[in-house]
């Protein structure tokens, strides 16, 4: 998630004032990429503490005269202990970033922390803790008035810290500084924080990720600075206590209880009550559709056929998904595995419902080390956050999060989207998630970076859905992954598009090349991972009772679907594609389980019809996130004629017949 370091120097360190903030500049921008939201640090110098924070960028920070201007003024030429920096760049969870109290560091009482990380079960601490009083909306506040409290109480940091441990739930690496002791402490309960010790030099730093400490030692301005650097881990449910008079470090047990109970579904935080509730009433037209015989597709599906007996030709064509196996599985990852417990794989984490499953397995299943990765483009909601914390908390794994520059990718989102209102086009829908597809080259940078050349993907089968690309023209012998799919429908997808972006201008705007971006780690980047799925059975009840039992794993309180909970797109999407279509993605998973034999044709039916409500809750978060005007862009939506209803199959904006038109005829009597 967020992105923290730090710098302590000792006795024999020798370090200026400009070496100083070569270091400090280095560290903001090599964790910028964990988030761009805020920035902020603290200093303590001597006896002062300083605290300096804004709601920008790093690299934009850098660049103020108000950054410069509290160095010149608080450092000397040459940096004596006892010293420390402590720098935080946010990827906003909780707590406004326009609000500057809740922007990282966060101070009160004498004590300063910066967090990584998300505490799940803040509200409920402050309820169990009267005699503490609430300041800020950020959930690390909570953190410093328990230290506080607890170290008054113990006086004993170290005892303290253990005590705040035991209590929170979720994800915490934090740094703390103290107006009234020249100590820094450090914690982690996910393994999220990384030392770099130069015991020659003199010098400890720290950094969220091992990476972020390479680069800068193998930086042509800094390396200079280095005689015998050693990077090692902060273990899991560890802290570490250094003094700044001496730099010297002591590492500790936080002995953290890792029980959680009491899940709740709660709303998104800053949530309003809907107040667009008026879809057309559509539910009896769409119920009452043609639909394949076996599975649960409705005629209006594109390229969709029937035979004699009203079977589609999906499930003529569908071959049973085969698992290879726990032993095969176990051949696979075997060659990766770590002999001393050092990390020996990357799990992809969404924190969905699959990846969440998936780093489960990972880790308590089949033995491993994981790192759990995530790329945030804007779209993970602050419920897949907390589940991500969750995880990553209890099962002591660390997470590296890779933020985009997601102000940009949300303006880009919002362009393409009041494109598409301009002129509707089913194909081009995928456009609004195309900012996310920069999640393989990410995971492929990633792996070379950590040297871990054993990714895991949680991606299941029934999910392979390719509907969306089929009202592009494509047609429906479309391969499993992106990657894989011919040469010519390649040539004939970006046909579509270029065509697309020649009838609606609007399309060619500032988002192009991160769509361009997007098109080309999506189709033609080497997708060499391990698919959890392709080795054991996705089962549903199954995943669902693991996370609920034992993560305390957080469901959204606008469906009762656990699927898609943790995108912020989808909801509007599939309220595109139900309006127009009478079908959404919800339809193709639950068909693509009745082929497997897991699940009933009338199960499906019944599902399908809960889970294709409008998620009215989840589409004003999405709205009010991306910036447009979501009354607007349902009166759009809902004027669409809908495929449903006319003959022959054609939508404003589009060409296309896709291969198939309904025939109103051969619906069945009500």
């Amino acid at each position: 998630m967020c992105g923290i370091f730090g710098i302590t120097l000792g006795p024999q360190a020798d370090c200026d004032r400009d070496t100083f903030e070569e270091i400090a500049a280095s560290l903001f921008r090599l964790s910028e990429s964990r988030g761009k939201e805020s920035c902020g640090f603290a200093l303590r110098h001597h006896s002062t503490l300083d605290v300096f924070k804004q709601p920008v960028a790093a690299s934009e920070m850098l660049k103020s005269d108000a950054y410069s201007r509290l160095l010149s003024q608080t450092l000397a030429d040459t940096i004596a202990p006892p010293f420390a920096f402590v720098g935080h760049s946010r990827l906003v969870t909780n707590g406004l970033q326009t609000i500057n109290d809740n922007n990282q560091p966060v101070a009160k009482d004498g004590l300063v922390v910066i967090h990584n990380g998300i505490i799940v079960n803040d509200a409920q601490l402050w309820l169990d803790h009267p005699d503490l009083t609430r300041r800020f909306d950020v959930d690390s506040e909570i953190l410093l008035s328990l230290l506080g409290k607890y170290s008054d109480e113990h006086g004993c940091l170290k005892q303290a810290t253990q005590q705040v441990f035991s209590e929170i739930r979720g994800a915490a690496s934090i740094a703390v500084l103290f107006d009234d002791r020249a100590e820094l402490l450090l914690a982690t309960n996910t393994g999220s924080l990384y030392l770099l010790e130069d015991s020659e030099a003199d010098l400890l730093l720290f950094a969220s990720e091992k990476s972020i400490l390479e680069r800068l030692i193998a930086s042509r301005r800094l390396k200079h600075l280095f005689t015998n650097p050693v990077i090692r881990p902060l273990p899991a449910g560890s802290g570490c206590l250094v003094d700044l008079a001496n730099r010297h470090s002591t590492n500790f047990s936080l002995e953290q209880s890792a029980v959680q109970t009491g899940n709740t579904a709660t709303q998104e935080r800053g949530q309003a009550v809907p107040t667009i509730n008026h879809a057309p009433n559509n539910h009896e037209v769409i119920a009452d559709a043609k639909r394949c015989t076996r599975c649960i597709l409705p005629e209006t599906f594109p390229f969709i056929t029937f035979d004699a007996e009203g079977v589609c030709n999906y499930c003529l064509n569908y071959t049973m998904p085969t698992t290879l196996g726990t032993e095969a599985l176990k051949e696979c990852i075997e060659p990766f595995r770590s002999k001393d417990g050092r990390p020996d794989c990357i799990v992809a984490f969404s924190g969905g419902r699959d990846s969440s499953y998936g780093l489960h397995y990972a880790k308590r299943v089949l033995g491993l080390n994981p790192i759990a990765y995530t790329y945030d483009w804007g779209m993970v909601t602050d419920l897949a956050r907390r589940n991500q914390a969750r995880l990553c908390g209890q099962l002591g794994i660390e997470h590296i999060l890779v933020s985009a520059n997601i102000n940009k990718k949300r303006a880009n989102v919002r362009k393409n989207i009041e494109a598409w209102l301009h002129k509707p086009d089913l194909g081009m829908i995928p456009l609004f998630m195309a900012g996310d597809k920069q999640f393989f080259y990410h995971a492929n940078r990633l792996s070379k970076q950590t040297g871990l050349s054993l990714t895991v993907f949680s991606t299941c089968a029934y999910e392979m859905t390719h509907f969306k690309t089929a009202f592009c023209g494509l047609g429906n012998d479309q391969p499993k992954f992106y990657d894989a799919l011919p040469g010519m429908q390649k040539l004939r997808l970006t046909a579509y598009y270029a065509m697309q972006y020649l009838k609606n201008p609007r399309y060619i705007n500032t988002s192009i090349p991160d769509t361009l971006g997007a098109y080309l780690s999506a189709f033609y980047i080497p997708h060499d991972y391990c698919m959890l799925f392709d080795y054991i059975p996705w089962d549903e009840a199954e995943i669902e009772e693991t996370l609920l039992g034992e993560y305390d794993w957080e469901t959204s309180p606008d469906t009762r679907s656990t699927w898609r909970i943790g995108d912020g797109t989808a909801a509007f999407y599939n309220y595109i594609y139900y309006t127009v279509t009478g079908f959404t993605e919800n339809d193709t998973f639950r068909s693509n389980q009745v082929r497997a034999g897991v699940l009933t044709r009338e199960e499906a039916l019944r599902s399908a019809e809960q889970e294709n409500q409008p998620r009215w809750e989840s589409i004003e978060w999405y709205s009010r996130t991306i910036g447009f005007d979501l009354h607007e862009a349902v009166r759009v939506i809902n004027s669409i004629p809908k495929l449903y209803e006319i003959e022959p199959r054609q939508i404003p904006g589009s060409d296309a017949r896709l291969g198939h038109s309904i025939r109103q005829e051969n619906r069945p009597a009500a």
